[in-house]
């Protein structure tokens, strides 16, 4: 058996069904063993597109996702959605070809390890046959235990060579990780709970984890004992929204003022899963005076203001959860908290709409984001992407849905349209949509070409301001020529029809509901270029530009 076999058998025992990628020489024989294996290869017009849709399908599926590129130039296309990748904290496996061991003169080579490090993936060499299958488990127990991103790099004279003691008997990382619960110290139960007894007034925060444990149930049961608000990271946006009165959105930079009136009343936080980064908690502002629960998987955490929370309990969050709740109700504790008609009456302000601007020939990126709330059904996921342009929908998406964000994760533009495409092949191609500025969706337009290939049915709604917008307000802000940060762009609808896809180019709330009904009619990859108005600020930009709140 040649290397190449071994390593793609290897990469199958260990799951592996999709995989993102460019076909190059160094990397090739690898591809066309896994196709014979029955997996799944979608070829892109871009390595690090190809990443960024792994990148999509691990957070979809919740196991590594898996990407391929050639030597050299291949590898080097990944850094940026690497980077966002492994920001992001999710797991996945780079399987990346490398030119001769020991040949430095190569036109492609590369030193690949000190470019891993450099867009912080762990490496993993495979230097001789007899390492190859160890080399995929290895990289496959990193990802799961470590969730981030891995690069397997393999000389192609390695790949080629023959492997005489083959392993039939491999032994894939799953076998190798428990998958038991973390239970929490009891210590820590009762220190937690007296805090929550002493306590008037308090929030829950659920974060990416706790919906990654699906604890939603032990969130509830917590949430109701304790008369708790409910909010959310960005992470789990608008996750149990439709479950209690009592939910206050975003906690952080992207919740409303509303909302924020009453966290800022809070005298004990209890985060679920969630880092309580500077975002969240205002740098601790929010909070001012409160004392903080945390519970979370990972060894103790420093919050975003700098200090660690007054009770830190490692554990799974359903187990944890359990135990609090337990542990009150022995205690016959019971808060009223914030579940009072009075708190009811004042977040009903949360979804009323506001006065839109009128501007002939572009809509109100706040309507616009209404309109799709609204006329999306609720079982289609949304990713979102970042810059000032889906702020908008960062905010003021509402409705209870699958919601992925792309914000923060080292805050590259364009990200958003690869991992949806990844994350909906994850999930069986079940029609998703993703909100994404101009600039942002034209820096990967051929991977649109990609979705209407393989017929993945993303609908990619683009708010398109013709420019740079989180820059035009910046630069307003500062006293620049925000002119400068202008960029025409085409009729994207008709654009995405060339490609093979539907399309529409929007300007009215009319032809944004007719666009939305065809393509809920017959889901296939579709683009709507929505023309909005410059002259509505974000209110993230207004707190952060100006000072002000609305």
């Amino acid at each position: 058996m040649k290397v190449y076999e071994a390593l793609a058998e290897a990469f199958v025992k260990e799951g592996t069904t999709d995989v993102f990628g460019m076909m190059g020489d160094a990397n090739m024989h690898w591809m066309a063993a896994l196709a014979d294996r029955g997996v799944r290869l979608y070829e892109v017009r871009h390595e690090g597109s190809g990443l960024g849709m792994a990148d999509g399908w691990a957070r979809g599926a919740g196991q590594p996702g898996v990407v391929t590129t050639t030597s050299g130039p291949g590898v080097s296309q990944l850094a940026t959605s690497m980077l966002c990748a492994s920001r992001a904290g999710t797991p996945l496996v780079a399987f990346c070809g490398e030119t001769p061991l020991g040949d430095e003169g190569a036109t492609q080579y590369l030193d690949q390890r000190r470019f891993a490090a450099a867009i912080e993936c762990e490496f993993i060499h495979v230097t001789r046959p007899e390492n190859a299958q160890e080399a995929v488990q290895r990289a496959f127990y990193l990802a799961r235990t470590k969730s981030k991103p891995v690069m397997i790099s393999a000389p192609f004279d390695v790949q080629v060579a023959e492997l005489d003691d083959y392993d039939e008997d491999y032994v894939p990382s799953t076998d190798l990780i428990g998958t038991a619960r973390l239970l929490p110290d009891p210590s820590k139960v009762q220190a937690a709970v007296d805090l929550i007894q002493d306590a008037k007034r308090v929030v829950i925060i659920a974060g990416r984890g706790a919906r990654k444990a699906d604890s939603g149930e032990q969130v509830l049961a917590l949430q109701e004992r304790t008369g708790a608000l409910l909010a959310t990271t960005l992470q789990a946006k608008n996750w149990l929204c439709d479950r209690t009165d009592f939910h206050v959105g975003l906690s952080g930079l992207f919740g409303d003022k509303l909302s924020m009136e009453l966290l800022q009343e809070a005298d004990c936080v209890i985060a679920v899963g969630a880092s309580l980064n500077h975002y969240t908690i205002e740098s601790g502002y929010l909070y001012p005076e409160a004392k903080y629960i945390q519970i979370d998987t990972s060894p103790h955490l420093v919050m975003g203001n700098g200090k660690a929370a007054d009770c830190y309990l490692q554990a799974d969050a359903v187990t944890a959860l359990s135990e609090l709740t337990r542990v009150l109700q022995e205690r016959s504790v019971r808060l009223e908290g914030f579940h009072t008609d009075q708190v009811k009456q004042h977040l009903t302000g949360r979804v009323q709409q506001p006065e839109y601007v009128q501007e002939p020939g572009r809509l109100d990126p706040r309507e616009a984001i209404w309109i799709l709330d609204h006329e999306l059904p609720g079982e289609m996921g949304l990713v979102l992407g970042s810059g000032h342009q889906t702020d908008f929908g960062t905010m003021l998406f509402q409705r209870s849905r699958d919601v992925l964000s792309n914000y923060g994760m080292f805050g590259a533009i364009g990200q958003a349209p690869l991992i949806a495409m990844g994350q909906m092949v994850a999930k069986g191609n079940k029609p998703g949509f993703v909100v994404e500025g101009d600039a942002s969706f034209i820096m990967h337009l051929s991977e649109f070409e990609t979705a209407c290939r393989y017929d993945i049915p993303l609908l990619v709604v683009v708010m398109n301001d013709q420019g740079l917008g989180a820059e035009y307000h910046k630069a307003k802000a500062k006293g620049l020529d925000p002119e400068l940060a202008t960029i025409s762009t085409p009729e994207l609808g008709a654009v995405a029809q060339a490609l093979g896809g539907g399309g529409a180019t929007v300007r009215t709330a009319q032809e944004l509901r007719d666009a939305l009904a065809e393509y809920v009619r017959v889901p296939r990859p579709t683009v709507i270029d929505v023309r909005i108005s410059r002259e509505v600020l974000s209110t993230p930009y207004r707190r952060i530009q100006y000072g002000e709140d609305v």
